[in-house]
Order: structure tokens, then C-alpha cells, then sequence
């Protein structure tokens, strides 16, 4: 078990200003860079400046008409590259991004949204480790950047139990590829630790490879899709950046 050092704690008195100088730096930062490179969204098909994006601020990252990241650019091409989504599907997408939203409605049958956050307009306002939705009644689920905000064990088995056999998720979240094993430290609390140690405030981990584990110890099958040149040069993509393809055994 880590320790956090005393100081890290004594932040937390401080945390609303900390955030608002944070938040002030920033949006400093995003008002002065408009881009290095001009690059291409493959989802609205602008081509021009892309602005940055995140903490640390990403060059390059988001797209100047439809506002896509780089993960939604990189799911978008899987789709459209591979036949994913077909008409006959029914589609569950958790905590749903408005870039991937109108593809994705425009691509399956049916699309139904979840969140936990009652104030959000969705199909379901639902806890994904434990929706209490019927069991096997979707082809496709992308959860996108929602793992590492819960219990991940949970979350991904009511996945592979929502799923109809030879169905498939769609899992996206940051993870350090350098790192054997997902760090997780049960002495952090509050959102300035969290931050500091997991990359965000809401974060309750950072992922190592054995995400892959997590993600076949509950039951899939796993395949990947990375981004790798011409890719990334073109479309803004992260170097690297992957895509789970969570299928569940017919």
C-alpha cells in the first residue's frame, strides 16, 4: 500500500481554488493553441485546425466543427472499417458523447442511452454494475471511458449478462501500457488525490495491461484495435490508443 504524503492531503482545504486556478490555466492555454497540424474528422468530414484537449491539455485533439476526441474518431473508423454495426442491432451505450451519438443512432436498429445521472435524458437512468435490465437483449454496448469511474468487475459482468450470445462491447479507457498491473490505492480520497494519482478527479484507477485480464475474467472473448500510422497522422488519433472488442461466446 502507498502512503500519500502529508502535503497531498493538506490540498484538499484548498481544493476549490486549486481547481479554479487549474480550470483559469487551462482555459488560457486552450484560448492561445488552435492547432499545429491541420488534420481530418472522419465522423463530420472536416478538414482544418483541431483545438486541444484534456489535463495535461492534448495537441491536436479536438475536432473544430463536431468537437469528436480522439477515441471517438479511432471507434468511428473501427466501425465504419469493419461492418461493426448492422441495422438489426440493438445498441446500449452508456454515458453516451454527443460526437458518436448520431452515427451511432443512424447505424443499428435500435439505440438505446444510459447514465446514472437522473438530470441527463436517456432511456436509462441506470447504474451500470447493476442496471437490472433483462438479460441478453442487446448485440452491441459501448462503454467508453466509464470503467475507471466504477466497480470494473461489477460493471463488466452486467455487460456480458446484457449481451445476447456472439454479442460484443465496445471498451475504451485509459490505460498506461508501460504499466504491468492497473494501479489502484485505497488510501486515496477526495478529488485533488484522485487527481494526482489516477488523472482525473472522478477516477478510482489507472489501468495497466492486465485490463485485458479483468475484461476476460468475466467472461469474453477479446480482440483490438489500435491506432497506428497513416491513421494517426491523418485523423488526430493518439498513438497507441486502443479499442477493446469484448464478444461474448456464442
Amino acid at each position: 500500500m502507498v502512503d500519500i504524503p502529508p502535503h497531498i492531503d493538506q490540498t484538499e482545504m484548498y481544493r476549490d481554488q486549486i481547481e479554479r486556478n487549474v480550470k483559469k490555466q487551462i482555459n488560457r492555454f486552450r484560448n492561445a493553441a488552435r492547432g499545429l497540424t491541420p488534420r481530418s474528422c472522419p465522423i463530420c468530414g472536416y478538414y482544418g485546425m483541431f483545438s486541444v484537449f484534456g489535463q495535461p491539455p492534448r495537441f491536436d485533439a479536438r475536432c473544430g466543427k463536431c468537437n469528436a476526441l480522439e477515441r471517438h474518431r479511432l471507434l468511428y473508423l473501427y466501425c465504419t472499417r469493419t461492418g461493426f454495426l448492422q441495422p438489426e442491432h440493438e445498441l446500449l451505450h452508456f454515458a453516451p458523447e454527443a460526437p458518436l451519438s448520431r452515427f451511432i443512432k443512424d447505424s443499428v436498429g435500435t439505440y438505446d442511452t444510459a447514465d446514472i445521472s437522473p438530470g441527463r435524458k436517456m432511456t436509462h437512468t441506470i447504474n451500470i454494475e447493476d442496471t437490472d435490465l433483462p438479460d441478453a437483449v442487446y448485440d452491441r454496448i459501448l462503454c467508453s471511458h466509464v470503467l475507471e469511474h466504477v466497480d470494473d468487475a461489477k460493471a463488466l459482468s452486467e455487460l456480458h449478462r446484457l449481451l445476447r450470445p456472439g454479442g460484443a462491447a465496445m471498451i475504451m479507457t485509459p490505460i498506461v501500457e508501460g504499466w504491468a498491473e492497473t494501479y489502484e490505492n485505497a488510501n486515496v480520497d477526495g478529488p485533488v488525490q484522485r487527481n494526482l494519482h489516477f488523472g482525473q478527479a472522478d477516477h478510482v484507477r489507472m489501468y495497466g495491461r492486465d485490463l485485458r485480464d479483468r475484461i476476460r475474467a468475466a467472461g469474453f472473448e477479446l480482440s483490438e484495435y489500435t491506432a497506428v500510422e497513416p491513421d494517426v497522422l491523418t485523423y488526430g488519433l493518439m498513438r497507441g490508443e486502443t479499442l477493446f472488442i469484448a464478444t461474448k461466446r456464442g
